[in-house]
Order: structure tokens, then sequence, then C-alpha cells
């Protein structure tokens, strides 16, 4: 699993806007950052990262609401939040067909289709999830997202 990035400059004594602002700017960049490839499902790792830098991200908004403005912080977490939900559809399946898969192959040989077949659906359903996954891992969308958390940041800067 990725490990957080450090957050620079960070001191008890430094307004908590301030804070909420260099939180969330690192904790974005570390969604994009993890985009790359995540649409690979022959490393599903790259799916878990992200799924967790994006976790980590809504965490980070959510507990410094107070520091933005209602517009700009609903429409930030509403985008976190979807992007969120198709990474974990996708984790989902990935998850049960590397658990099927290893079941199946301790199976008696006779009885490994009924896990194949399993699996063979969950391959669907995981191209299905990806494919709604690949619409929010644009460098467009994730573009779109970055400038809203940037304008988030921003206010938060403004304040402290």
């Amino acid at each position: 699993m990725a490990r957080p990035r450090p957050i620079e400059g960070l001191d008890a004594g430094q307004p908590y806007a301030e804070a909420a602002a260099r939180i969330v700017a690192v904790r974005a960049a570390e969604l994009a950052e993890h985009s790359r490839g995540v649409l690979d499902t022959g490393d599903i790792e790259r799916v878990h990262d992200m799924r967790v830098a994006s976790r980590r991200l809504r965490a980070a908004l959510e507990i410094f609401e107070p520091c933005f403005p209602k517009r700009l912080f609903a429409s930030a977490l509403r985008d976190v939040k979807r992007v969120a939900d198709a990474l974990g559809e996708r984790r989902d399946r990935d998850v049960a067909i590397v658990t099927l898969t290893e079941f199946g192959e301790r199976m008696a040989m006779a009885d490994r289709a009924g896990t194949a077949s399993l699996v063979a659906e969950l391959r669907r359903e995981q191209a299905d999830a990806n494919e709604a996954l690949a619409g929010l891992v644009t460098s467009e969308w994730l573009d779109g997202l970055s400038d809203r958390l940037g304008e988030v940041v921003a206010a938060a800067e403004g304040q402290a």
C-alpha cells in the first residue's frame, strides 16, 4: 500500500485553515498521482492505492469542512465520493476474483468449473466497473477535480 506523503510545514501554532489548505493540497495531488495505470486489471494494487488516496482526501475535506465555502466544498466532496465509489466497485471485483481463483486452485479438478464460471462473471463485472471508472480517471476529469480542489484550497488559504 502506498504510504501517505508527509505534509510539509505543519505545526500546532498555525491557523486551522492554513493546515486545511496544506493537507487537502497534498492529498489531492496523491489522488492524481495514483490514477496512472489504475485501469490495468493486471495490477489490482493500483486501484487499491488510488482508493486509499481518495479516502484520505475525503477524510481531510470532511475534517476541515468549516474552512471551505459551502458551494465549493459540496462540489469537490461530491466528486471525490464519486471517484471513490467507482474505485470501490472495481476493487470489490478485483478482490473477489483473486480470492475465488485461489480457492478454485485448491479444489478438486472436477469442482473447478463452478468457481471458474463465477470468476468469469466477476471479470465481466470488473470490466463494467472499469468502464465506469475510466471516465473518472481521464486527464480532463482529474484536471477539473484538481481545479475545484484548488479553489477549495485557495479559499482556505484566504481565511488563514
